[in-house]
């Protein structure tokens, strides 16, 4: 099944202005590839650049896509680890783009075999997906009001962003609590926006607010003062932005530095070295979530595909394209029932971009 060419799209999604502690987001930046094979079969990609945490801008993205395009023609699409491996060869880092190309060949993978791609990653019985919904960074008072919405819309988990400051941080989970009361699920997510008092302050202060579970409370660069934090919070801390690929994982869970641990392809590179941090964490007994940026639906049903095919992956985050995306350019994938996820029995991941879309978008073939 060797690959012929690779056809590369600026995917960019008009959004409601999204916020959180490191900025606001007004488009989602995304990158869409479509790899095409000799066997007459294509496979799909999609990576959603998010500078402010990889690094990555869509740009960035869109001229490393041409590189990876031309190492990949004429190579054999069916060696998944020859190919990413020639990824990593020629560049360190830029895992976003890199995970729409790993996205695009287990998506072959499964077509090849006809199966699903969470029955192609090996399936674990499990069926339910439910997501929580994510409120940005906003006064107190939106925040509550727009958690009472959530609640009317049957959201049973609610993801708050916070880390803007410590103070207001904790009055706006209060009024959350306060509003939705003690049934509905509550996560929150600093983004690293906190220094370890901030962090130590908010989170002693939210202790009786019964919140699942803190993202990422402090810069990465912070990370040797997350063992602290972890013995004194009453709160579960989940490492985000601390945790990238399988070795970071090694050396987050052994500093008994988190509880949990957030994998996103966008940070992993993709299925491949999501596999492997799966695996630590498991071996470790530290669950998981199955996390992401600001993708469609196309990504979205590979995150679900993941997430049903690996049980230490226990908590789902995949709300990206229900955060304000004004259009969805997506055919097949994903379906929302409510706020469960019912993933394609089709082979594949089972999604595609709508051509309608594509045609109106910046495009290379390579």
């Amino acid at each position: 099944m060797n690959i012929l060419h690779t056809d590369i799209y600026k995917f960019s999604i008009p959004m409601h202005p999204f916020t959180i502690a490191t900025g606001t987001m007004h488009y989602a930046q995304n990158i869409f590839i479509r790899v095409f094979t000799d066997a007459g079969i294509y496979g799909v990609g999609e990576c959603s650049a998010f500078p402010m945490i990889v690094g990555e801008t869509q740009a960035t993205c869109f001229e490393m896509a041409k590189d990876f395009a031309a190492l990949w023609k004429n190579k054999d699409a069916a060696a998944i680890e020859e190919r990413l491996q020639e990824l990593h060869s020629f560049t360190a880092f830029n895992a976003t783009i890199k995970s729409a190309f790993d996205m695009a060949l287990y998506d072959l993978a499964a077509k090849a075999t006809g199966k699903p791609l969470y029955q192609y990653l090996g399936a674990t019985g499990k069926k339910v997906l439910e997501t929580d919904l994510t409120i940005g960074i906003d006064t107190p008072e939106q925040m509550a009001a727009k958690a009472i919405d959530f609640v009317k819309r049957g959201v049973r988990i609610i993801k708050i962003k916070l880390g803007k400051n410590a103070k207001e941080d904790v009055e706006r989970v209060r009024k959350i609590r306060d509003a939705v009361g003690p049934a509905i699920g509550l996560r929150i997510d600093a983004n690293q926006g906190w220094n370890y008092e901030d962090a130590l302050f908010a989170l002693t202060s939210m202790g009786t607010f019964n919140v699942q579970f803190c993202e990422q409370p402090m810069r990465h660069w912070d990370d040797d003062k997350l063992p602290a934090l972890v013995k004194q919070s009453p709160i579960k801390i989940m490492a985000d932005e601390s945790v990238f690929d399988h070795h970071d994982a090694e050396r987050i869970i052994a500093a008994n530095a988190c509880d949990y641990v957030n994998i996103k392809f966008a940070k992993s590179g993709g299925i491949w070295e999501a596999q492997k941090i799966h695996a630590v964490c498991k071996q470790q007994n530290i669950p998981c979530m199955m996390g992401g940026m600001l993708e469609s639906r196309v990504a979205l049903t590979a995150f679900a595909h993941f997430a049903l095919a690996h049980d230490n992956v226990v908590f789902y985050d995949m709300d990206t394209c229900m955060l304000g995306h004004k259009t969805d350019p997506v055919t097949g994938g994903v379906q929302y029932k409510g706020f469960l996820l019912e993933v394609p029995e089709t082979p594949g991941i089972g999604a595609d971009a709508n051509e309608a879309f594509l045609q109106t978008l910046e495009k290379v073939r390579v």
